[in-house]
């Protein structure tokens, strides 16, 4: 285990170097940052301010070794208040024949600041909206989870019945509507021409603030659109996953035992079917609950949900480079910690898998 654990963590952070790098050189050759900043009111004073602030006066080379400095978890930091990459140390400063010298330390990954929300800095931007795109995640994987295995195993029983038939098409038309059409058509359905009787709204916060503006109140009833919405794809995937994998478990010898000996439907599916034909349910969950991370952009961005993924659709409107990065890199460090944790679950639930 302890050997299966560090070899995925060293790819997961080779991963996120390549990530990293790909990310830095993509937005670098866009343009100069520092206009993307300004737009069209810059004149050469600030842009030459700008550039000295945030370190863009510096050869892209140089900025490339800044920024993965910035964003690894072992890196050196000038203990140098005017140097670009100074890291705040909670020690007195450290000198070496009268010069200050670099530290290596171990720390979370410096995303430094905003360059738009009044140099805010990126880590708390994320503390503040991910737990929201958290909640809608989980939210869709829960409605996903119980729905998808449900009608799965219905499906399965009921093989190549008219009601097996009636399941399929509506899950491949789930599969096929995009997750920007699906929140354009139930926000306007249900929290528009429905309105009355779902008591819904088109757009909405899980905290709002209250009639007179002093505090505010968790409003759950905002989540209910978005989270089904997010659900609908993985749920229609879960479905067919379910239905295919315990038709083939079903048709196995020792099932066909377990019928010999007179146990019920009920129970050969609970005990001995179920649980042998969750293994591919569970690799598309995992890998449906870290794209749920990334797929909200338009989710959130069409019900005015305040989480991540409408802090990178923002972001991308005003070019705030740090903020994207930032957003990216911490999605895909979900990507790999989870996939970490699907492979350990694999051994506990079947026992045949083995990690090596």
């Amino acid at each position: 285990m302890i050997s299966f654990l560090i070899k995925n963590i060293i790819r997961g952070l080779l991963s996120l170097f390549g990530v990293a790098t790909l990310l830095f050189f993509l937005f670098n050759l866009l343009g100069d940052p520092s206009r993307m900043l300004l737009d069209q009111r810059e004149d050469q004073e600030q842009l030459e301010n700008i550039r000295i602030k945030y370190g863009l006066n510096l050869p892209l080379p140089v900025r490339y070794i800044n920024y993965i400095n910035d964003v690894s978890p072992i890196s050196f930091h000038s203990t140098d208040e005017n140097d670009y990459s100074f890291l705040p140390l909670n020690k007195s400063r450290i000198t070496l024949l009268e010069r200050e010298v670099y530290l290596m330390v171990l720390k979370l990954p410096n995303l430094k600041n905003s360059f738009q929300k009044n140099d805010k800095e990126v880590s708390n931007i994320i503390k503040e909206t991910l737990p929201n795109t958290f909640l809608l995640a989980i939210s869709a994987i829960g409605i996903a989870l119980v729905f998808g295995l449900l009608l799965g195993i219905i499906s399965a029983l009921k093989s190549n019945s008219f009601l097996d038939k009636g399941i399929m098409i509506i899950s491949t038309l789930g599969m096929s509507l995009p997750s920007f059409f699906s929140a354009i058509l139930f926000a306007w359905l249900f929290g528009f021409v429905l309105h009355k009787y779902t008591g819904l709204s088109m757009t909405g916060n899980i905290l709002e603030v209250d009639n007179f503006g002093e505090g505010t109140r968790v409003v759950w009833k905002n989540a209910i659109l978005p989270s089904i919405v997010l659900g609908i794809r993985p749920l229609a995937v879960i479905v067919q996953l379910t239905r295919n994998s315990l038709l083939d478990i079903l048709n196995k010898d020792y099932i066909r035992t377990a019928k010999a000996k007179g146990l019920s439907t009920y129970v050969i599916v609970k005990k001995h079917a179920l649980k042998n034909a969750l293994n591919p349910v569970i690799t598309t969950l995992s890998g449906w609950f870290a794209s749920l991370l990334a797929g909200a952009v338009f989710v959130e961005y069409i019900f005015n949900w305040n989480g991540l993924g409408k802090e990178i659709v923002n972001a991308l409107n005003y070019s705030d480079l740090p903020v994207i990065s930032g957003s990216i890199l911490t999605i895909a460090a979900f990507f790999i910690v989870l996939n970490i944790l699907v492979d350990i679950s694999y051994s506990i639930i079947d026992p045949r898998v083995k990690l090596k």
